[in-house]
């Protein structure tokens, strides 16, 4: 574990570091650089081995995530979100199913995106209007998909649709190839922060899909759908626990050098507070999101963990990267710091993969039922 978790350090000092600041200022996307971390296996961690994962557990992913989005949050998110969009083959499809699409989606070479959200059901998932109708051996998928992390970019598609009028046992999954006709995307989001990652809406205008691309089987797919998101909390609360500790890293060193009276900021009650309460909870959210990967490791129940991980973590980061503007003053809210970015990315990890009102719906009905 030591020897991932060393390497994945390298790899984003060596990749990451250099490009961060140039790549989200341009807001272009650094599809390099997915190249480089599939080619050191960081495509496929938590995936069996036969199909070219690693078979880490989440516990070792999850580390593996904080590490990169301490760095760049953009690539780290990436990571998460195509790890994501794996696991409907992972999980449901067919060993045949796996033995010819898995390797190459773990292998590194292709960069996948997840279709769930629609512009009218983003919280409410069940209310997902794209369209599967059966003709002969095929499907023929219409609809549009919104708000995509890869949308454009990516090499394959799991795609969650209708296939009947029940709202949740109507809804089927699919494996849809990046470059299958009729399937597109529109132009790419203009987003308040992560400009580097590409957003966009994914539109399937007859769409032609062979039935054998089909994960599970017909009405399945809500159920494969939240399954895969209990995971992807985790990933986003990792994602969450590295962007507030690289906003602490930068307010702490900072602080250490900016003087003030003739002494350094850090000596000041008001600022060495501030920095103990950010690195506290830093150390909680990183309890927790291990607490549950631990627990989805050793096959234990986890879904009202990963939702209390994903809620405390994110509105955590948002406390931190709010909390490291101020430790710098105006120096803060200008770019010569990164810590203006930092702030402007947390603010999307409290909405994506379930916005925070739903993770407190998810706890709360836990409690009560």
């Amino acid at each position: 574990m030591n020897d991932l978790l060393d390497l994945t350090d390298e790899l984003a000092r060596r990749e990451l570091a250099p490009r961060v600041d140039e790549y989200e200022r341009e807001g272009r996307f650094p599809r390099e650089v997915f190249t480089v971390l599939g080619g050191a296996g960081l495509l496929g961690l938590p995936y069996p081995q036969r199909w070219g994962g690693a078979e880490v557990g989440y516990t070792d992913y999850l580390q593996v995530l904080e590490i990169l989005a301490r760095r760049w949050l953009t690539v780290a998110l990436g990571v998460s979100v195509h790890t994501l969009s794996c696991h409907a083959l992972a999980t449901a499809g067919t060993d045949e199913q796996r033995d010819a699409w898995l390797p190459d989606m773990l292998g590194g070479g292709l960069l996948g995106a997840y279709c769930l959200s629609e512009t009218q059901s983003g919280s409410d998932a069940a209310g997902l209007r794209t369209t599967a109708t059966r003709e002969g051996d095929e499907y023929v998928l219409n609809g549009t998909k919104a708000w995509i992390t890869h949308g454009g970019v990516a090499d394959f598609y799991t795609v969650m649709t209708r296939t009947s009028p029940d709202r949740t046992a109507g809804i089927t999954a699919f494996l849809v190839p990046g470059g299958t006709t009729g399937l597109s995307s529109a132009t790419p989001e203009r987003k308040m922060g992560m400009r580097g990652s590409v957003t966009a809406q994914v539109m399937l205008d007859d769409v032609r899909v062979p039935a054998d691309r089909r994960l599970g089987e017909e009405g399945s797919g809500f159920r494969i759908a939240l399954n895969a998101l209990d995971s992807g909390r985790l990933g986003i609360a990792a994602c969450a626990v590295g962007l507030a500790q690289g906003a602490l890293d930068v307010a702490v060193d900072y602080a250490r050098q900016r003087e003030q009276f003739g002494s350094p900021i850090a000596s000041f009650q008001g600022v060495s507070f501030t920095l103990a309460d950010m690195a506290t909870g830093i150390a909680a959210g990183r309890a927790l999101y291990l607490d549950a990967a631990r627990r989805r490791d050793s096959g234990e129940p986890f879904s009202t963990q990963a939702a209390m991980a994903k809620l405390f973590c994110t509105d955590m980061a948002m406390a931190v990267t709010t909390s490291a503007v101020q430790v710098l003053g105006g120096a803060g809210y200008v770019e010569d710091y990164p810590v203006e970015r930092y702030m402007r990315e947390a603010k999307v990890l409290q909405i994506v993969e379930g916005t925070n009102e739903i993770q407190r719906l998810v706890i709360g009905r836990a409690l009560t039922q």
